[in-house]
């Protein structure tokens, strides 16, 4: 055992725009399936982390990244009773479109890949170093040419059609979601601030941005709420802040994107265990090799024992 006890422990890192990193352990507890609009790119560090992704379990070692798509459907749950600890990105696809010269967002058809660069492991490492401007811009480069490359030969053809996406028009309607996600915005103002019709709004916001504009509304409105939760605030004050109907209204909502009510959610960002707190926590990847082997040996044990 690891010496912690039960439950979600989660510690936010600095960020920057369009990049949030945390760190995050889980023991005898697990995540609801949830999806938030953005990309996930995590690694383990220590223990076997399984998910159900796309219909299939999938685990991840010490020393293997997992990426997940906006907008997908997982969970996450330890492998062992020891639990698990892993260190993430949460980066916005619009961050990611960019640092690519447009065209369609890259998939990743497998969602564990041991091969990434040496920096962004080297950017997890150091947590809690603010992200200045020019080191956001060469992360959101390293994610973006990571993710093209493991999307692979069956990137091509995705998105076809949307090369003409009105990237610029789509990103007023973003913004202007963005600027006060409390206000439910008539479409008709929507087509008023990009020029385009509500259908071409509905059809191209996903492919430019990794969700709808509802979803999108929903999950600045989960910003809003989250950063009150951080500051202490009860979840009621919180829906409030929010614009959300009342606390069971942001309980739906927060569960199915964070997988943990806003009450464990906030419990687990006040009381970071073992390991992470401290910034530096044994995160490097060279030390989770081997207890990737370890533990994929114990895995086919426990298979063929079956």
């Amino acid at each position: 055992m690891n010496g912690e006890g039960p439950g979600a422990r989660l510690r936010f890192g600095a960020g920057a725009e369009g990049i949030e990193r945390m760190a995050a352990s889980l023991v005898g507890e697990a995540f609801a399936p949830h999806r938030h609009d953005r990309y996930a790119i995590g690694i383990t560090l220590r223990g076997v982390q399984t998910f159900r992704y796309r219909g299939e379990a999938r685990h991840c070692l010490p020393g293997e990244w997992h990426i997940l798509h906006p907008d997908e459907l997982h969970d996450g749950a330890p492998g062992t009773e020891e639990g698990f600890g892993y260190r993430i990105f949460y980066v916005d696809p619009a961050l990611v479109g960019e640092a690519l010269g447009g065209g369609p967002l890259p998939f990743v058809p497998d969602p564990v890949v041991r091969r990434m660069p040496p920096a962004l492991a080297a950017c997890l490492r150091r947590l809690d170093e603010p992200l200045g401007e020019l080191e956001r811009v060469e992360v959101a480069l390293a994610i973006a040419r990571s993710l093209a490359a493991h999307a692979g030969a069956r990137q091509a053809g995705r998105g076809a059609g949307r090369a003409a996406a009105a990237v610029e028009a789509l990103a007023r309607v973003r913004d202007l979601i963005a600027a006060d996600p409390a206000v439910r915005h008539p479409v008709a103002v929507f087509e008023r601030v990009s020029g385009l019709d509500r259908w071409t709004i509905a059809r191209q916001f996903r492919a430019v941005f990794g969700t709808s504009p509802t979803r999108f509304r929903t999950m600045r409105q989960l910003d809003v709420a989250r950063r009150a939760l951080r500051a202490g605030l009860p979840p009621a004050v919180a829906a409030q802040a929010a614009g959300f109907a009342d606390q069971s209204h942001l309980t739906r909502r927060f569960k199915g994107a964070y997988g943990l009510t806003p009450a464990r959610w906030q419990a687990a960002c006040g009381s970071a265990g073992p390991g992470l707190d401290r910034p530096d926590d044994g995160g490097h990847v060279e030390a989770a090799v081997p207890e990737r082997e370890r533990l994929g040996e114990q895995l086919v044990a426990d298979v063929e024992e079956r």
